[in-house]
């Protein structure tokens, strides 16, 4: 989260160097980081608290397979509220994103209200969720899911582009 009393700092090329190099690897040390960006240590360690602190690098986390862990199945989720006042809207998502197997929740527009990514182990654990979170709600319209089949990609980087 940005600190709202730092001033916003303008990226530079060891800054984007030391992100995309973070983004395929978070678990470096700040000598092997500082040899892949080809700057000192102590600079890189400054830089990589400095975007933290500035919010940047938000968390790191490590990425997991859901097919091992007994997460396989992947609904990606389309939720229309009846009554889409900002406070309807906002205790929907506060009562859905509690849910551990809610990966992704999108408010988006147009269309419907909610976009959500999903992973359970399998078919059983679906309707048990949609149940208790979607259809046994009064405010939900319509609740349409897809079952992925393949994924073909999963990324987790941001193109980094030079300020």
């Amino acid at each position: 989260m940005t600190k709202p009393d730092l001033a916003p700092i303008a990226l530079d090329d060891l800054d984007l160097r030391i992100l995309d190099i973070l983004q395929s690897d978070s678990s470096l040390t700040n000598q092997e980081l500082a040899q892949k960006v080809h700057a000192s240590p102590p600079t890189v360690f400054r830089r990589v608290r400095r975007l933290r602190t500035q919010g940047y690098i938000t968390r790191e986390v490590a990425i997991l397979s859901p097919e091992k862990l007994g997460a396989g199945l992947t609904a990606i989720v389309e939720i229309t509220l009846d009554v889409q006042t900002a406070e309807e809207l906002d205790a929907f998502e506060a009562d859905i994103i509690g849910a551990d197997a809610i990966q992704q929740c999108y408010r988006v527009s147009p269309g419907p209200d909610f976009l959500l990514i999903i992973q359970l182990p399998d078919m059983p654990a679906y309707h048990e969720l949609a149940h208790r979170l979607f259809t046994s709600k009064k405010n939900v319209r319509n609740v349409r899911t897809f079952f992925a089949i393949h994924r073909s990609k999963f990324e987790t980087r941001l193109p980094l582009l030079k300020r």
